[in-house]
């Protein structure tokens, strides 16, 4: 499937910023499945400075520099992406989950650090009491790891004004409820309790399906799932607990990290400003 994205963000600030410096997660990364066809910045006021390279974790970055002193920053990124489903893994043909953890990354040296505590997402003990259910000895990683994905489908609820991007995850795991950053990161943090490797995604979601195909939840914005590492011979599969199921072409990639923290779509530092209003839109357009 192609795809036309528009990502817009909009700063309206109380006072004047005399200096805005910014790093964007905003260009889709390339590979697994999916082509990058174009993507550009639209900054307005135009940056003094503005240079691409690829972060720590692989994903495309822009940093600019607003020099000019205003008050109101609008950045829009527009990309054309093509995605093209991977193939499944049959669950109960990949590894008992406990070999998995006993191994960690195996092999690949860039698999182990998932495994650990990142920044929003501590290896808590209420974590891995909550995904224990699902993982009796002996059960394969992937079929074990979707019967969670599932469970918390079932069991949260979705709510945009119960959490925000700082709410921590053990928060939303009491609550059982939030947005699609705090189901991917409640089941990330479970996973990783149990000695999984495991990773967040930022994307976004086909915002309008052709007929006769379910809307997905989450798709007037930036959307989020999760990864988990099953052995080598299998590698990454997706997880997208906001929607039960494994992401294919509807869902588009723009980067990975640990958590939310090392991916977020826009952040920097600006001088002045005050108090902002922040404005956000998604449209991804499907072009086939």
């Amino acid at each position: 499937m192609r795809y036309r994205i528009r990502h817009l963000t909009r700063y309206d600030y109380a006072d004047t910023v005399t200096l805005s410096q910014n790093l964007a997660h905003l260009a889709p990364r390339a590979g697994d499945g999916q082509a990058v066809l174009s993507q550009r910045l639209e900054i307005d006021p135009p940056p003094s400075a503005l240079r691409r390279r690829g972060d720590y974790f692989g994903n495309p970055t822009d940093y600019f520099v607003v020099a000019a002193t205003h008050k109101r920053l609008v950045v829009i990124s527009h990309a054309e992406v093509e995605v093209v489903a991977r193939d499944v893994p049959d669950p109960d043909g990949t590894p008992a989950w406990d070999d998995v953890a006993v191994q960690g990354g195996g092999g690949d040296v860039s698999a182990w650090e998932y495994r650990f505590d990142s920044i929003q997402i501590p290896c808590a003990a209420d974590l891995r009491a909550y995904a224990q259910a699902d993982f009796p000895a002996g059960r394969p990683v992937l079929q074990a790891a979707l019967a969670l994905n599932e469970r918390i489908n079932r069991e949260f609820a979705y709510d945009t004004k119960a959490t925000n991007v700082s709410t921590p995850v053990l928060d939303a795991l009491e609550i059982r409820r939030g947005v699609c950053q705090d189901f991917a990161q409640v089941l990330i943090g479970a996973l990783r309790t149990l000695g999984l490797c495991a990773r967040y995604v930022s994307g976004y979601l086909e915002t309008s399906p052709p007929p006769g195909r379910p809307r997905l939840v989450g798709a007037d914005a930036t959307h989020a799932w999760a990864q988990v590492w099953c052995g080598p011979v299998v590698g990454w599969v997706d997880l997208d607990p906001t929607n039960a199921c494994i992401p294919a072409e509807r869902h588009i990639r723009v980067a990975i990290g640990r958590d939310f923290a090392d991916v977020s779509p826009l952040k920097g530092m600006v001088l002045g400003g005050g108090n902002a209003d922040v404005t956000v839109g998604v449209d991804v357009e499907r072009l086939d």
